[in-house]
C-alpha cells in the first residue's frame, strides 16, 4: 500500500476524470465510443457552416455524425469533412451528401442514397457532396416574388380598408340580419306545414285507399260487362239504320217517292197553290159556296 501515496492516487483520480472527459465529450458530439463505426471521407467545395459534431441523416434517419473537417492545400479548395456512420449503415455506390440548413439556423449533412442493390462503398471510400436547396434558400428565392406581390398586397388592403368604411356595407349587413330573421321564421312555418302535413297524410292516405278500392270496383265493373253482346247491338243497330236510309234514298217506297221524285214534288206544290187560292176565294166569296136562307129561297 506504499506505493498508493496521496499524490498517486490524486494523479489516478486526475487520469480518469481526463478519460471521462473525453467519452464525455464524443458522446456530446454524437461519436461512437466503442469503435463500432465506419469513417467515410466527404468532398466539398463549401460546407456553409458544417463543424464537427453536425448530425448526418439518411432517409429522415440518424446514421451517424461529422468526426472532422479538413481543408486540402494541395489548390484543389476541397474541403473534406469524415463522417462516422453505423458498421450497419451500407452506403451504395453512386450515393452523394448534401449540406442543408432550416430557420433555426441548425445545419445537418443528408445521405441520398442511390438505388445501386449490388455495389457499396468501403470505409474510407470517398463521398461526394454538395449543397442543397435548404429552405432557407428556397426562401431567399421567393424574396423577389414577394417584393412584386407586396405592392398587390398593400393596394388590396387600402381598398379592404375603404370597403369596410362604406355605409353600404353597414345597410347590407343590415339588409342580412333582417333576412336571417325572415329565414328564422320562414324555417319555424316550414316546421309547422311539416308537422300539419305528418298530421294530415295519413288521413290523405286512408282516402287514397277508399279511392283507389272504389277505382278496382268500376274496373271489376267493366270487366264484367259483356261487351261482344254489346257491340252485337251496336251493329244491329246501324245495320237498322243502314236499311231505314236505303229505304229512304230508293224510289219503290213513299218517302222515298217524295224524297227522290221531282214531278210529285211540283205536282205537290201545285195542289198546295190551288188550295191556297181556293181559301182566299172561299174568305173573300163565301156565298158563292154556301146558300142559306130562312124561307128557302136560293139567289139568283
Amino acid at each position: 500500500m506504499k506505493y498508493f501515496t496521496k499524490e498517486v492516487q490524486i494523479a489516478l483520480v486526475a487520469i480518469a476524470g481526463v478519460v471521462v472527459l473525453f467519452f464525455g465529450l464524443q458522446f456530446l458530439k454524437g461519436l461512437s465510443l466503442l469503435g463500432n463505426s465506419n469513417t467515410y471521407p466527404v468532398s466539398f467545395t463549401d460546407i456553409s457552416g458544417l463543424s464537427a459534431s453536425s448530425p448526418v441523416y439518411a432517409n429522415g434517419y440518424k446514421v451517424g455524425a461529422v468526426k472532422s473537417i479538413e481543408y486540402n492545400y494541395d489548390g484543389e479548395g476541397k474541403i473534406v469533412a469524415f463522417v462516422e456512420l453505423d458498421k450497419e449503415m451500407m452506403v451504395p455506390k453512386g450515393s452523394h451528401a448534401e449540406i442543408s440548413s432550416d430557420f433555426m439556423g441548425n445545419v445537418k449533412m443528408n445521405l441520398i442514397l442511390s438505388s445501386n442493390p449490388l455495389e457499396r462503398l468501403a470505409p474510407g471510400d470517398t463521398i461526394p457532396g454538395g449543397q442543397s436547396n435548404g429552405l432557407m434558400e428556397k426562401a431567399g428565392a421567393l424574396m423577389p416574388t414577394v417584393e412584386q406581390i407586396l405592392p398587390k398586397i398593400d393596394s388590396i388592403l387600402t381598398n379592404l380598408n375603404a370597403l369596410l368604411a362604406d355605409p353600404a356595407l353597414m345597410n347590407t349587413l343590415h339588409h342580412v340580419d333582417h333576412l336571417s330573421a325572415n329565414l328564422e321564421t320562414s324555417s319555424r312555418e316550414m316546421n309547422q306545414l311539416m308537422a300539419t302535413l305528418n298530421y294530415k297524410v295519413p288521413t290523405m292516405l286512408n282516402k287514397a285507399d277508399g279511392i283507389l278500392e272504389n277505382t278496382q270496383q268500376f274496373t271489376g265493373q267493366l270487366n264484367s260487362i259483356d261487351v261482344a253482346a254489346t257491340m252485337n247491338k251496336v251493329n244491329e243497330t246501324l245495320n237498322n239504320v243502314e236499311q231505314l236510309s236505303a229505304k229512304l234514298n230508293s224510289k219503290e217506297s213513299t218517302i222515298g217517292l217524295l224524297m227522290n221524285d221531282p214531278t210529285l214534288y211540283h205536282h205537290l206544290t201545285a195542289t198546295m197553290g190551288s188550295a191556297d187560292s181556293l181559301l182566299i176565294d172561299l174568305r173573300q166569296h163565301p156565298k158563292r159556296y154556301v146558300h142559306f136562307s130562312l124561307f128557302g129561297k136560293k139567289d139568283k
